[in-house]
């Protein structure tokens, strides 16, 4: 720790955040950075604390709770680093675990902030802003390919199916390891979710391109448009490859078996934001009449539906609901939910505080859509009713008008016609199969979760395969 007393003579700071009134009027980042002197200073109230809860996380029942880092990232450590200006080393210590702070400075909602044991009376330390400090320094200064490339290559090939957080990681680790490995993507851009499910001005787009230019540089191939099981077939890869790695993530919507839920303007989250980023990599960052005169439910309360409300904002619509099926949470702690665990609590998003700003409240809680309804095709009114225990109440339904309707409520596990067709009937938790060939890592193994959750996949796993070409070289000299 640089300083005994940072914590005490500097207050927290956070990234200051573009005002509502301006930043709707584009697809431009909303948050900022502050200067350097002040970033070193947000680095020294990290204090000597002796158990760094940040980032160990913290175990309920054998399993790890949503408190502290899941990826054993060495906070504290990178932290004082900072302080001292010997970003250098901080970058070295960070990118030992994680391997995209780029994306996790930016969009990580920061567990390990609320595990920080400065959180017990005060605001914790900007653990995620100085995460994206520190990477940025590092792209800056060109350190990011010379960690990335490996001393030796092992002859070993191996296909990443999947582009997302747990593929790039898998495949940063596999091939600093020596490995030659190529990542295979359905879409015609890298990323999964950081690129088409998060919009640009939560993730610039240009940050996760800059991600896969430092893949590629490191010797990792690419290959977009090119579905695994469709464009190449499983045989193929196997034949083709010695170990493969899924990575698809989890991306089963969940529907809603309701009335009219055929009528048109009825999209998933996912493929409406997939759409707008689209549009906005083609046609540039500028707001959009897209969406002028149109009145927007959205349906789920998560960030996936407050990217929704952001982005149809900056699409010119009319108005929004947004519909949560839960009840509202505590604005404050509740006895059962202290410190250090993971604080359920009231938050109002960025899209939310937006459409607050134009709209006025625009969340309901306990209610969901009962039925759509629309003219030649098209969806323009929803039922909605008021929910009990999550089930409808009989007699509370009333109707708004929605020509646009987006589901936001989640994810229900991995598509599995791909499993499938590889034959896979068992994913272990060690990220191993039934088949010694084919691993599983990231959403598509554990479910729906976060981008850090999906580096520390992709980063453990890569260590098993890499463990599996030893056990295969002692069976050989065995026999």
């Amino acid at each position: 720790m640089g300083d005994p007393r940072g914590f005490i003579k500097y207050s927290r700071k956070n990234n200051p955040v573009r005002p509502v009134m301006q930043r709707i009027k584009d697809f431009d980042v909303m948050e900022l950075d502050l200067d350097d002197a002040d970033r070193r200073e947000q680095a020294a109230r990290c204090m000597n604390c002796g158990i760094p809860f940040c980032h160990h996380g913290i175990f309920y029942g054998g399993g790890r709770a949503v408190s502290g880092c899941p990826n054993d990232n060495l906070i504290p450590e990178w932290n004082d680093l900072v302080y001292r200006n010997r970003d250098r080393q901080a970058f070295e210590r960070l990118t030992r675990t994680n391997y995209l702070p780029d994306m996790t400075g930016r969009v990580c909602p920061a567990p390990c902030e609320a595990a920080c044991v400065q959180a017990l009376n005060g605001p914790g330390i900007t653990i995620r802003n100085n995460e994206k400090f520190i990477i940025e320094q590092a792209f800056k200064n060109g350190w990011i390919v010379d960690s990335g490339k490996p001393q030796h290559r092992t002859g070993k090939k191996i296909a990443v199916v999947g582009s997302g957080p747990a593929g790039i990681a898998a495949a940063w680790r596999l091939n600093q390891l020596g490995h030659s490995v190529t990542i295979f993507e359905r879409d015609d851009r890298f990323g999964g979710l950081l690129m088409y499910g998060i919009p640009n001005m939560k993730l610039d787009k240009k940050i996760v391109e800059r991600r896969f230019q430092a893949l590629r540089e490191v010797g990792i191939k690419l290959v977009n448009n090119t579905e695994v099981g469709k464009d190449i077939s499983v045989a193929e890869l196997r034949k083709a490859f010695d170990r493969i790695v899924l990575c698809t993530g989890s991306r089963q919507a969940r529907d809603l078996d309701v009335p009219g839920r055929e009528l048109g303007g009825i999209y998933q989250a996912v493929d409406y934001l997939t759409l707008a980023t689209k549009s906005v990599l083609e046609n540039g960052t500028s707001a959009t009449d897209a969406l002028k005169g149109k009145h927007v439910l959205v349906l789920g309360g998560g960030d996936t539906g407050n990217d929704c409300i952001g982005t149809v904002i900056r699409q010119g619509a009319a108005g929004v609901t947004q519909l949560e099926i839960a009840p509202e949470l505590p604005h404050e702690r509740t006895a059962t939910n202290q410190w250090p665990e993971w604080p359920m609590v009231q938050k109002n998003g960025y899209g939310q505080q937006e459409a607050r700003a134009l709209f006025g409240d625009i969340t309901e809680y306990t209610a969901t859509a009962t039925g759509f309804f629309g003219d030649h095709g098209q969806v323009n009114e929803v039922e909605i009713s008021t929910t009990d225990h999550f089930k409808p109440v009989n007699g509370s339904q009333r109707r708004v008008k929605a020509d646009l309707v987006l589901l936001a409520m989640g994810f229900t596990g991995a598509e599995q016609w791909l499993f499938d067709n590889f034959g896979i009937t068992k994913v272990n938790k060690n990220y191993t199969t039934n088949d010694s060939q084919v691993f599983v890592a990231g959403d598509c193994r554990r479910g729906p979760s976060l981008v850090i959750w999906g580096v520390f996949e992709g980063r453990s796993c890569a260590e098993k395969v890499d463990a599996s070409f030893e056990v295969l070289e002692s069976v050989e000299q065995s026999v």
